[in-house]
């Protein structure tokens, strides 16, 4: 499975060398300065719920998850059977038979469409709630727009010395803030929080650096901060605010709070487990313990659902396990945590795959038609909303566009999605140009 994209870090070094990465050029507490920079003027977005979002990157198949077609032809279906759910007449794949036996807490949308073929065009679609401009081919990483969690970030701002945006183990290539300014970047957590090797970057002490040796270089920067020219500059002064950043940068490292949401090894076995114990259920479990201290907005990155060959295959030999079990896990856990009405869950990728499988036994780029998985925040279990046509090609009753996504999104999380942001330049721009409230989520 390849996750790697366009978010690989330089290393550099801070003057307490406490550890802090770069993220896009920016370290740590770089970026909590630039948010803090950036959160003064505005109270931010008064909603409590905040939102997981799980990205399927490639275009993950309608037909082998939510929206399956057992009437179609052999060469449509697939060699997939579809099997009963929760809710009367509604069928899922059989390769989610943990999904299909909770469907009754989550809604599915089989209706949400767009004519873009393109990973970058649909990427960017999906993720910012915005069609590009210009054509944007295949493989390239695109950021026209700001993205959902970008958004938030700007809205929200640092709670708690927490980053509002996180993303792991990467950035999906529209996930960034365009115009919004470097510091409503995602803070990445790279690695596999199912090894026991893993560590959080950038929060964690560097080995040679004791925990003594950190407390005394922050008492000496604490010193340093009491002399007069420090204690007389105006409150705006950037040596300030610099200073500011680093001591809430030392404060995520020495909060005992924080670092337990990092820490995996807290959880009980039986969690861990719920959740499958490999790299993407992990992932999901440390998204919700991020979610649970308080990060606003966290991506879960899947790369690999480009599944132009062998799809069946790949589904068997563990796609279809690994997310029956991460998405059915995360759901049970927030229920069970009385979590799930204040957390959005949110599962899709830029669009589905083809109707017909193709001569390598795959499916090939979608837009006409595709499944999003919707969960938490007052959405309604059991919803199947919108439908597409018997052989699946297109959405064809209640249909929605990315646009329509996007609003619903903000609207759930309490930011008004028809605002009007302003670039660099003074250029005016709606937030989300058009689109409606998909009126079943919000019943």
């Amino acid at each position: 499975m390849n996750t790697s994209l366009n978010c690989n870090g330089i290393g550099r070094r801070n003057f307490l060398q406490l550890g802090f990465g770069a993220l896009g050029g920016l370290g740590f507490t770089e970026l909590l300065q630039r948010r803090a920079e950036a959160a003064k003027a505005k109270s931010g977005a008064t909603s409590n719920v905040n939102c997981i979002l799980i990205w399927l990157d490639g275009g993950p198949s309608h037909y082998e998850t939510f929206d399956p077609k057992p009437e179609a032809p052999a060469d449509i279906r697939g060699e997939f059977k579809s099997i009963q759910t929760a809710i009367p007449g509604v069928h899922f794949s059989e390769t989610l038979p943990t999904l299909a036996k909770i469907a009754d807490k989550f809604a599915v949308v089989r209706s949400i469409c767009h004519k873009d073929p393109n990973h970058g065009g649909g990427n960017h679609y999906l993720m910012t709630g915005s069609p590009t401009p210009v054509p944007v081919g295949c493989g390239a990483f695109v950021s026209f727009h700001p993205s959902l969690g970008s958004m938030v970030s700007h809205e929200r701002g640092v709670r708690n010395g927490l980053p509002a945006y996180v993303s792991l183990p990467s950035m999906a290539r529209s996930g960034g803030p365009n115009f919004l300014g470097a510091q409503h970047s995602p803070f990445v957590i790279s690695g596999d929080p199912s090894q026991a090797s893993f560590r959080v970057r950038d929060v964690t002490l560097p080995a040679d650096i004791s925990e003594g040796r950190a407390q005394s270089r922050n008492s000496l920067l604490t010193s340093l901060d009491r002399m007069k020219r420090i204690q007389e500059a105006a409150a705006e002064d950037p040596v300030l605010g610099f200073d500011q950043s680093y001591k809430q940068g030392f404060n995520l490292l020495g909060s005992k709070e924080a670092q337990a949401a990092f820490d995996l090894s807290k959880e009980p076995e039986a969690i861990r487990k719920l959740y499958g114990e490999t790299d993407f259920g992990q992932r999901l479990l440390l998204a919700r313990r991020l979610t649970e201290v308080g990060v606003s907005f966290t991506v879960a990155y899947w790369g690999g659902w480009d599944h132009h060959r062998t799809l069946f295959k790949t589904f068997r030999d563990g796609y279809g396990q690994k997310l029956d079990q991460g998405l059915s896990g995360l759901i049970i856990d927030l229920e069970q945590r009385g979590m799930l009405d204040s957390t959005l869950v949110v599962c899709l990728g830029e669009f589905g795959r083809t109707p017909k499988v193709n001569k390598d036994g795959g499916r090939d780029h979608w837009p006409g038609a595709m499944s999003v998985f919707m969960a938490g925040a007052g959405i309604p279990g059991g919803a199947i909303i919108g439908s597409t046509d018997p052989k699946g090609y297109y959405a064809s009753d209640n249909i929605y566009s990315p646009e329509d996504f996007a609003v619903s999104l903000y609207s759930k999380l309490g930011i008004d999605p028809h605002q009007v942001l302003h670039t660099t330049s003074g250029r005016p721009v709606q937030l989300v140009n058009g689109g409606r409230q998909i009126k079943e989520l919000f019943v």
